[in-house]
């Protein structure tokens, strides 16, 4: 049963906190363990400057063992590890239906050197399938760098990349999200890939729950200046989407809103101002932040130019701002 407004106290603990979390979760979506829930090919602005066409598969395993609070990947996953070779069909799969690429993203709800998500026995079978890739982008927590990445790097033929969700540069938010991680952890994770020759790529969330909206922005400035000092040469821009349950039940509670548009543009505009990293804005579902449908087109159309030049271009001018 959900908490009401009356008696609602986010709980202090993570184990309590876990609970929670679960506890305001709706059904899983059905997925099948030999085929990626989705797959897509995209354009992003490559190291060189110029942009490469990217396959981005996304894997069906098993949950991630850490229940972030904002996370709402867990909908696709299986409830226990899929089966040796099941990984490796699945990147096959995709693969064949999509157009060549230089980069490859294999995405996996959680952290691909977690043995419960990616099993070890399939790093051949993986590393074979991608071999034509001049870079491959995994997903890990920072608790789970160690050796074994430099191990998974010298089996491909392109480079390696891992993407790492800071999330927030603000310790006390990072805290709640019941990610079991702080900003040290992030910044040693972020050394030790560096010094195995593997490039960092960031996210960071516009807007995360329990900060005030006249903050917001400030802070998500501060988290791209974390990551790029932490040595991440990408950082990933999210604005943070109610839809898992317990953002919904925080949004009751006045502890979280969603971030409008111009908030998502201060951010990536000082970001990509910076030029000291690839700094993106995730478009997903980007109309929902809008609060004006006169300027939306337009300004999508800039943030997706911005992507792809990496240059600051001048602001759409509309009569809602």
């Amino acid at each position: 049963m959900k908490l009401t407004a009356a008696h609602f106290i986010y709980p202090e603990s993570p184990a309590d906190r876990t609970r929670w979390i679960l506890s305001q979760r709706a059904e899983k979506a059905r997925v099948e363990p030999q085929r990626p829930y989705s797959f897509l090919l995209e354009q992003e602005r490559g190291p060189d400057g110029e942009l490469w066409p990217a396959a981005t598969i996304f894997l069906t395993n098993k949950e991630c063992p850490w229940r972030c609070l904002m996370c709402d990947l867990w909908r696709n996953t299986t409830d226990g590890r899929v089966e040796v070779g099941a990984i490796a069909e699945q990147i096959a799969a995709a693969l064949a239906q999509l157009p060549a690429a230089r980069q490859v993203k294999l995405y996996n709800s959680g952290s691909f050197f977690d043995g419960q998500a990616i099993p070890r026995e399939d790093w051949k079978s993986i590393a074979d399938l991608v071999k034509d890739f001049e870079r491959v982008v995994v997903e890990c927590h920072p608790a789970l760098v160690n050796e074994s990445v430099g191990e998974f790097a010298g089996m491909i033929s392109g480079g390696l990349e891992v993407a790492m969700g800071l999330e927030t540069a603000h310790p006390d938010v990072l805290e709640k999200l019941n990610k079991r991680m702080t900003l040290g952890m992030f910044a040693g994770a972020a050394e030790d890939l560096r010094g195995m020759g593997v490039d960092v790529r960031a996210f960071v969330l516009a807007k995360p729950p329990f900060m005030a909206e006249a903050e917001a922005a400030r802070w998500g400035k501060k988290s791209i200046d974390f990551a790029i000092e932490c040595g991440a040469g990408v950082v990933s821009v999210i604005p943070t989407r109610a839809g898992n349950g317990a953002l919904e039940e925080l949004a009751r509670q006045g502890l979280f809103s969603e971030p409008d548009l111009r908030m998502l543009e201060d951010v990536v505009d000082y970001g990509v101002g910076l030029k000291r990293a690839r700094v993106f804005a995730d478009l997903w579902d980007l109309r929902r932040f809008s609060r004006c449908p006169k300027c939306f087109s337009a300004r999508e159309a800039r943030l997706h130019r911005i992507n792809c030049e990496q240059d600051v271009l001048e602001r759409v001018k509309c009569e809602c701002h």
